[in-house]
């Protein structure tokens, strides 16, 4: 683990990688590493993807195999087993929905900054609620410097490439794992080759409300 710069970094680790319980957001950050992993904190939701081998989730609502390049969310108490390697986000103090999806794609279907790409994997059920996305850096990309205003936990799915901080640079690589602290400036930047990277955040701008969402925006009432 990485602990020269704000932002941590580590790989094939297994077990608790970070925690974050005293922020605003109190989260805690995991891996598996082909060993069992255990997770059972009440009014929490768990927020994973599988990098590598075959994940096997089992829950209150059963078993689901999921392959590399998929991901979840399991508001409930989770074991998670297998012969891969992968990240889970446990956000404390939300109760999201029920989903598994993927595999992801090769790029993102969103325009970001700088000629990047991004989809939103898992979306927020509700305006302000966490979100994960998929993060598509094209070769020779050099990110305008940037901050965020809550953390952000990602994963490098793959390709090489540089984050760029002020307090120095910290090599990417298939399999990082990685936590930007709130407001943390840094960038992302390659050479030959993409890079691809999950990415968790625990809030959004973005999502429904009571007052604009398809069901209620479609429902047309007649005029009196």
């Amino acid at each position: 683990m990485n602990h020269r710069f704000p932002i941590t970094t580590a790989t094939a680790q297994h077990g608790l990688f970070q925690s974050l319980l005293d922020n605003e957001f109190p989260a805690q950050v995991y891996h598996w590493q082909e060993q069992p992993l255990d997770l059972q904190q009440e009014q929490a939701s768990f927020f994973g993807f599988v990098h590598q081998g075959t994940a096997t989730l089992t829950t209150a609502q059963g078993c689901f195999t999921l392959k590399a390049g998929m991901y979840f969310c399991v508001p409930e108490a989770v074991h998670i087993e297998g012969d891969g390697h992968g990240l889970v986000v446990e956000q404390r103090n939300f109760v999201g929905f029920f989903q598994l999806g993927g595999p992801i794609e090769a790029a993102g279907r969103l325009r970001y900054i700088d000629g990047c790409t991004d989809s939103l994997l898992l979306s927020p059920p509700v305006l302000g609620d966490p979100c994960f996305n998929l993060l598509h850096i094209p070769p020779h990309t050099f990110q305008s410097q940037h901050t965020h205003p809550s953390f952000r936990v990602g994963m490098i799915v793959q390709g090489h490439g540089v984050c760029v901080t002020p307090e120095g640079e910290l090599p990417l690589q298939p399999g990082l794992s990685f936590v930007i602290p709130t407001d943390q400036m840094h960038s992302f930047t390659t050479q030959e080759e993409a890079l691809l990277i999950v990415a968790y955040h625990p809030d959004s701008d973005f999502g429904p409300t009571h007052e604009n969402h398809p069901m209620i925006n479609k429902t047309l009432l007649p005029q009196s």
